[in-house]
């Protein structure tokens, strides 16, 4: 038995490393909450919530909540110059876009500050992958995110184009 005393409050440990990708997603969700934004995915999915035309002149920048709440919170998006007036007279669609995207009404406001938009450049597609095959993209084509299925489609070339069968996990 060992000569100190666990807190009541903490887990008992396992002793068991932990993986770099477990340990990343708290690090990027502190510091997403240290600035104002609860699911870092409004940021990386943007276009798809408000669509590439006002995607390309604003950017979201925080999420301002009621102290204690998670809900009707203020979303600060940085607008280019010029844009800012024509962003105002679409807020009201802005804010239905986004709540219908969390699920709940997570904005009640939109504040607009002017500034240099920074653009996300996509990553060009590899040449080596080869399209998705016929029998694959049929059953692909029934799920609805499109970041996962982004994700299967490029497992589904991965596997179709490699030589040798893919090895999973070890056994001992």
């Amino acid at each position: 038995m060992s000569g100190r005393k666990q807190k009541d409050s903490e887990a008992p440990r396992t002793g068991r490393a932990r993986r770099v990708s477990e340990l990343l997603p708290d690090a990027g969700r502190a510091s997403f909450r240290k600035f104002g934004f609860v699911q870092h995915a409004i940021v990386s999915r943007w276009a798809e919530i408000v669509g590439v035309r006002y995607a390309g002149v604003s950017a979201p920048e925080s999420i301002r909540f009621p102290q204690g709440k998670r809900a009707n919170g203020t979303l600060t998006l940085t607008v280019a110059g010029a844009h800012a007036p024509m962003m105002q007279h679409v807020l009201p669609e802005i804010v239905e876009r986004v709540n219908r995207f969390f699920g709940y009404p997570a904005v009640e406001k939109v504040a607009i500050r002017q500034g240099v938009v920074i653009k996300a450049t996509p990553k060009p597609a590899r040449p080596e992958l080869q399209p998705v095959p016929v029998e694959l993209g049929d059953s692909l084509r029934a799920v609805g995110d499109p970041e996962l299925r982004a994700v299967l489609e490029s497992l589904a070339r991965g596997i179709a184009t490699s030589e040798t069968i893919p090895v999973i996990g070890r056994v001992k």
